[in-house]
C-alpha cells in the first residue's frame, strides 16, 4: 500500500515537470521595448528683415500715342519716304501726294487776286476823283455812292481770293504727309502709284509711340483704397511689368503708377489703373499682355519663412519648431503671404522650424535632420514612414 502511493506521487511530479517543460518551449517570447524611429526631415531658420508686399494682375501694353496716316487730300502716292518697322520724329515726311492740280488752283487763285487787286486799285482812284468833284457839285451824290459801293465789293473779291489761296496752300500741305508724332512705321497697306482718297479706312500705316508706354491692368476693388494712398503719395508707387507669372517670370520693365480708374466695372467688381514705362529697351510692346506687380507696402522687421512651413490646422495655423531633437507644434499667425514668403507671428528670429516631413510628425516626436535627398525619399528607404 506504501509502495502504490509513492508510485502515484512520483507519477504526479513527473506529469508536472513535463508540463512545465512544455510551457518553457512554447511560450511566447517576451517583447522587447524598442525606441521610436526618428523622422527625417528638413529644416529652416526663421529671418527677420523688412520685406515688401505686392499685389499682382494681369495688365496689356498700351501706346500712349498710336496714329493711322489716312490722306486728307484725293490723289496718286508718288512716294513713300519711310520704310516699315522704321523709328520716325515727329513732323519727319514720311509720303508724297501728287499736287500738281492743286497747285494749279494756287496759281488761278494768286492770278485772280492780283486782277482783283488792279481793279480796286482803279476803284479807289475814281473814288477819291469824285470825293472832290462832289465839292462843287460837278457830280451828283449818287454816282459818289456807286463808286463807293464799287470799291466795297472789290474789297470783298480781293478778299475772297486771298481766302482761295489760303484754302490752296493748305491743301499743298496735305500733299506732304508728316508724322504727327514720334514712334515706329507699321506694316504699309498702300504702295506708290495707288490713288488715295480722303475715305479710305484703311490709311497708309500706323504710327505707334514705342517709348514711352502704358500698361492697364485690373485689380479687386478692395484694393481701391490702398491704390488711393499709392496716387496720393509724394512718391510714385513703383510697378514692375514680367512676361509669365509673377516675379518667376521675365521682368520686361520697370514703371510708376500712375492712375486709377474713375469708376469700378460693375460686372467684374475691379477697378482698372495705368501704369508708365520708359521703354528705350523696347522689351514691352503694344498689344502685349503682362503680369503686374505692384508694391503697396514695406512689412519692417518682419519674421519670414517659406510657406510650405506654415501647416493649416482646423481652428489655425502651426509650425513645427525644432527642440532638441524633438519637434513641437507652435501656432502662429499668418500676417501676409504670397506665392514666394509668408510673414508670421508667435515665433522668434533665428527658431529652427521643419520645412519638410510635416506629415510624419506628432508634438514631440524625434527628428532628424537631413541634407541632399528630398525627405520622401529618404522615408521610403528607411521606412520611416510605415
Amino acid at each position: 500500500m506504501q509502495k502504490n502511493k509513492k508510485t502515484v506521487v512520483v507519477a504526479t511530479l513527473l506529469v508536472v515537470v513535463v508540463a512545465i517543460c512544455i510551457w518553457a518551449v512554447t511560450r511566447p517570447a517576451a517583447k522587447k521595448v524598442s525606441a521610436p524611429v526618428a523622422v527625417p526631415v528638413r529644416v529652416i531658420n526663421v529671418t527677420q528683415e523688412d520685406v515688401p508686399r505686392y499685389v499682382t494682375g494681369i495688365g496689356s501694353v498700351l501706346s500712349l500715342q498710336n496714329v493711322v496716316i489716312r490722306p486728307q487730300v484725293d490723289g496718286i502716292l508718288t512716294k513713300v519716304l519711310v520704310k516699315e518697322g522704321q523709328q520716325v520724329k515727329a513732323g519727319d515726311l514720311l509720303a508724297t501726294i501728287d499736287d500738281r492740280s492743286i497747285r494749279a488752283a494756287l496759281e488761278q487763285a494768286k492770278a485772280l487776286l492780283t486782277q482783283s487787286q488792279a481793279q480796286l486799285n482803279v476803284a479807289n482812284v475814281d473814288l477819291k476823283r469824285y470825293k472832290l468833284l462832289t465839292v462843287d457839285n460837278s457830280i451828283s451824290r449818287q454816282q459818289y455812292d456807286q463808286q463807293q459801293a464799287l470799291v466795297d465789293q472789290l474789297k470783298a473779291t480781293a478778299l475772297g481770293n486771298q481766302a482761295s489761296i489760303n484754302a490752296s496752300q493748305v491743301q499743298l500741305s496735305y500733299t506732304q504727309i508728316r508724322s504727327p508724332v514720334t514712334g515706329r512705321v507699321g506694316i504699309r497697306n498702300v504702295d506708290e502709284g495707288n490713288f488715295l482718297r480722303v475715305s479710305d479706312a484703311t490709311g497708309l500705316f500706323s504710327v505707334t509711340q514705342i517709348d514711352p508706354v502704358s500698361v492697364e491692368f485690373s485689380l479687386p476693388q478692395q484694393m481701391l483704397p490702398t491704390l488711393h494712398d499709392l496716387i496720393a503719395s509724394s512718391a510714385p508707387a513703383p510697378v514692375n511689368a514680367y512676361l509669365g507669372e509673377g516675379a518667376t517670370g521675365t521682368l520686361l520693365g520697370q514703371g510708376k503708377l500712375s492712375l486709377i480708374d474713375n469708376q469700378v466695372a460693375a460686372s467684374t467688381g475691379t477697378i482698372r489703373a495705368k501704369a508708365i514705362f520708359d521703354n528705350a529697351a523696347e522689351r514691352l510692346w503694344p498689344g502685349q499682355l503682362v503680369t503686374v506687380r505692384i508694391q503697396t507696402a514695406v512689412d519692417r522687421n518682419a519674421l519670414k519663412v517659406p510657406p510650405q512651413v506654415v501647416q493649416r490646422g482646423i481652428d489655425q495655423h502651426y509650425v513645427y519648431r525644432v527642440k532638441g531633437d524633438t519637434a513641437e507644434v507652435v501656432p502662429v499667425n499668418v500676417l501676409y503671404q504670397d506665392s514666394d514668403l509668408m510673414l508670421i507671428s508667435g515665433v522668434d528670429a533665428n527658431d529652427v522650424l521643419v520645412s519638410d516631413g510635416q506629415s510624419r510628425l506628432k508634438n514631440g516626436a524625434r527628428i532628424e535632420v537631413v541634407k541632399g535627398d528630398p525627405v520622401d525619399t529618404l522615408a521610403d528607404s528607411t521606412g520611416a514612414a510605415k
